[in-house]
C-alpha cells in the first residue's frame, strides 16, 4: 500500500522513471532490500552464530526473504517506470530480477509441497545425503538373503530386484503419485508366494519389505533432488543479480 501511495503521488508530481529523484529513491530502496534479502542465505549458513546472538527465528527470516524479494521486484519496476529498460546491463538485471523472484516463489511452493507429499504416502523418512548408503545396505541384505533361498526366489530376485537395488532411481511417476505404483510392483511377490514352502515364504516376505523400502527411498530421492536442483536455478541468478546491481551503481556514480 505504501508503494502504491508513493507511485500515485509520483505520477502527479513528477515523471515516473529511473533518472528522477523519485526513481532514484525507488532504486536505492530496491538495492537496500536486495542486500537485506540476500542476508537470509548468510543466515542459513551461520545458524549457530545467529541463534547465539538471538537474531530472530528461522521462520521470520524466511518470511522476510519471501516478502522482501517480492517487494524488491515491485520497487525495481517502479524504478524503471514499468517500462522495459534499454541497454544490455539494465535488461540483464531486469531479466535476472524477474527470474530470481519467480524461482524463489517456485522454491517456496516446492518447500511446502514436497514434505507434505512425502509424509502423506510413505512410511519412512530419509535424509537425502544418506540415500546411497541406505540403498547399499539394503542391497547387501537382500543379496545375502536371496543366496539362502530356493531357486525360484533366486531367479525372481535376479529378474525383478537386482537391477532396482543397484542405486538411487529417479522416476517421474513420483511427481504424480508419491507411492510410484508400489502396490502393483509388490503384487509380483504375491504371485510367487503360493508356490513356496513356509520358510521360503517368510524369506520372500523379508525381500518384499526390503524392496518396498528401496522404492520409498527412491521417492524421497526424486523429490528431494528436485529441491536441490531448484537451488541451482535460484541461487546463482541471485548472486549474479547482486553483482550486476553493484556494477550498475558504480557506473551510475562514476560516469
Amino acid at each position: 500500500m505504501v508503494c502504491l501511495g508513493l507511485l500515485v503521488a509520483n505520477s502527479f508530481l513528477d515523471e515516473i522513471g529511473p533518472y528522477t529523484l523519485w526513481g532514484m529513491g525507488y532504486g536505492i530502496a530496491a538495492t537496500t532490500l536486495l542486500v537485506a534479502v540476500f542476508l537470509y542465505a548468510l543466515r542459513r549458513r551461520s545458524a549457530r552464530i545467529v541463534s547465539r546472538l538471538s537474531l530472530g527465528r528461522a521462520r521470520s527470516w524466511l518470511y522476510f526473504h519471501i516478502y522482501g524479494g517480492a517487494l524488491f521486484l515491485l520497487l525495481l519496476l517502479m524504478h524503471t517506470g514499468f517500462r522495459f529498460p534499454t541497454g544490455i546491463l539494465a535488461r540483464l538485471m531486469w531479466f535476472l530480477s524477474l527470474w530470481t523472484v519467480l524461482t524463489g516463489l517456485a522454491g517456496l511452493a516446492l518447500q511446502r509441497w514436497i514434505p507434505r507429499a512425502l509424509a502423506s504416502g510413505l512410511s519412512i523418512e530419509v535424509l537425502y545425503d544418506r540415500v546411497p548408503d541406505l540403498i547399499e545396505e539394503i542391497r547387501r541384505k537382500a543379496e545375502a538373503l536371496a543366496a539362502t533361498c530356493a531357486e525360484p526366489i533366486q531367479t525372481f530376485y535376479a529378474k525383478n530386484m537386482a537391477h532396482t537395488l543397484e542405486g538411487p532411481d529417479r522416476r517421474w511417476i513420483y511427481y504424480l503419485d508419491i507411492t510410484g505404483g508400489v502396490q502393483a510392483r509388490l503384487r509380483r511377490f504375491d504371485y510367487l508366494r503360493d508356490f513356496l514352502s513356509t520358510e521360503d515364504q517368510s524369506k520372500l516376505g523379508e525381500l518384499q519389505r526390503l524392496y518396498k523400502t528401496k522404492l520409498e527411498i527412491d521417492a524421497h530421492y526424486t523429490l528431494q533432488r528436485l529441491l536441490r536442483t531448484w537451488l541451482y536455478a535460484h541461487v546463482p541468478a541471485a548472486v549474479m543479480l547482486l553483482a550486476l546491481v553493484a556494477l550498475h551503481i558504480f557506473t551510475v556514480f562514476y560516469y
